[in-house]
């Protein structure tokens, strides 16, 4: 009997003891909630009225018949539209972060305190590429948040959020990041933000509320959920506070924002391309094309190169490229690390300025003749018009792909238009003039390629005999 009850108080203390243990190791949320949440707000939005195409449709109309279609209960006046997000106080005097999309098209925006102290807003300014606002409220000694130090941000640690979830006023939801650097380029093809990637669940009117370490610092603005239903399921994106930092200073002194910009189209780097140009692993970002008169051909830079590191920042991909220009000050020359022809080497680039309503271009220009096979390829010829048309100063036509050749196996397609191959540019059929003689057998040479009018590498494996 008496082993009986020592044994079940050890069992005992072994279960409580365990549940302390774990419990002990989960985070307290409660103290960063009751500092944080005075300086977290809700968005309230009334829109700019919608129907205009109906108003000019019945000023079209003559005059003896337009009484017709008000009679029957078509009012010519818009309906005004309705909408909510989140935000934060970030400075005592009443400036405040939210989405650029929560108050996109806004007529009113008012912002309301946990309090229930309501205050009309003022947009200061919207940059949609980071999809950040700033707007301002009358007030002194607010509140305030404090933006964390982006760098601090890893995989696995603990987060939350604070927002107005579907109307729910100052709702506190947790979970970890899941992610960091995530590339979700914009419709308009923008790919500025890298984001963070969380569990955390968000919900629509959540959006411009921030998301928050376990010091109580803002680490970024939760802006997007990945759903299929309308509802979180556990993939939400934030704008990282190195973003909001530098976005949110230049509207506040400019009213706009302009980026860094290098005047380049890249690609990533997969197995065959890494090692057709000589890396040890797929990294890096592949310029397709460079911009004629861009800061990329001001440096030196040329259709080939592989940027491997940008102003002391690693490229493991493509996108990660912009995601480093977009913060440097335009003007700021910086060293680019490159791989060309096998061997590294180190330029340096004077970073050009992306304005904030330009629209990243790259352009080139026309010229061309001949016919021929090889590896699988049939090539001809591409007419100067269409040269012209696609922005191109030369190029041959593939008017065919051999099944199963190399070609065909690498993903040329017919209609592609080829403009290089190895470390020879191709601007016509002569330029194929003894190409076969420096392919060597088993190894991988790099073609680019203009389908559509995309530029893209691929890397064609050469076989062991032909």
């Amino acid at each position: 009997m008496m082993v009986r009850a020592v044994l079940f108080i050890s069992v005992f203390w072994g279960l409580y003891g365990f549940a302390s243990l774990s419990s002990a190791a989960l985070p307290d949320f409660t103290e960063i909630v009751e500092a944080s949440s005075p300086a977290v707000v809700k968005i309230l939005v009334e829109y700019e009225a919608e129907n205009p195409r109906y108003q000019e449709e019945l000023e079209e109309l003559p005059e003896s018949l337009r009484r017709f279609f008000d009679f029957r209960g078509r009012s010519p006046v818009p309906r005004e539209r309705a909408g909510m997000g989140s935000g934060f106080i970030f400075s005592s005097d009443g400036f405040v972060i939210t989405n650029h999309h929560v108050v996109d098209g806004a007529k009113y925006v008012v912002v309301r305190l946990p309090n229930r102290q309501e205050f009309d807003a003022e947009i200061i300014g919207t940059d949609p590429r980071s999809d950040l606002a700033v707007l301002k409220i009358a007030g002194d000694s607010l509140p305030i948040l404090r933006l964390a130090d982006e760098e601090a941000v890893k995989v696995g640690q603990w987060v939350l959020a604070i927002g107005s979830p579907f109307g729910l006023d100052f709702s506190v939801t947790a979970g970890i990041v899941s992610a960091v650097g995530r590339s979700l380029p914009t419709t308009a093809g923008d790919n500025y933000v890298p984001f963070i990637q969380t569990d955390v669940a968000i919900n629509p009117g959540n959006s411009g509320g921030p998301l928050f370490n376990l010091e109580g610092e803002v680490i970024g603005v939760n802006s997007q959920i990945f759903t299929r239903s309308g509802g979180s399921i556990g993939l939400s994106f934030a704008i990282p506070s190195s973003v909001v930092r530098n976005v949110v200073a230049q509207i506040q002194e400019t009213g706009e924002v302009e980026r860094g910009w290098l005047g380049v189209s890249i690609q990533d780097v997969d197995r065959n391309l890494a090692d057709s140009f000589g890396l040890d692993r797929p990294r890096g970002a592949l310029i397709a094309q460079v911009g004629k008169d861009s800061p990329a051909e001001n440096a030196g830079l040329a259709s080939g190169d592989i940027i491997v590191s940008f102003d002391g920042h690693a490229v493991e991909t493509s996108a990660d490229l912009p995601h480093i220009v977009g913060l440097i000050a335009p003007g700021t020359s910086v060293d680019a690390v490159i791989m060309r022809d096998g061997k590294e080497q180190t330029i340096e680039v004077e970073v050009g300025v992306l304005a904030a309503d330009a629209v990243a271009r790259v352009e080139t220009e026309a010229a061309s003749d001949g016919t021929v096979r090889l590896l699988g390829m049939r090539i001809a010829p591409v007419e100067a018009e269409l040269l012209s048309e696609l922005g191109l100063s030369g190029g041959v036509w593939v008017v065919g792909v051999k099944p199963g050749s190399p070609a065909a196996e690498s993903g040329v397609e017919e209609g592609d238009i080829l403009t290089r191959l190895g470390s020879r540019p191709i601007s016509q059929i002569t330029d194929l003039d003894g190409v076969a003689d420096e392919l060597v057998p088993g190894a991988s040479v790099p073609a680019r390629l203009i389908r559509g009018r995309s530029p893209l590498f691929i890397g064609i494996r050469i076989p062991e005999s032909d």
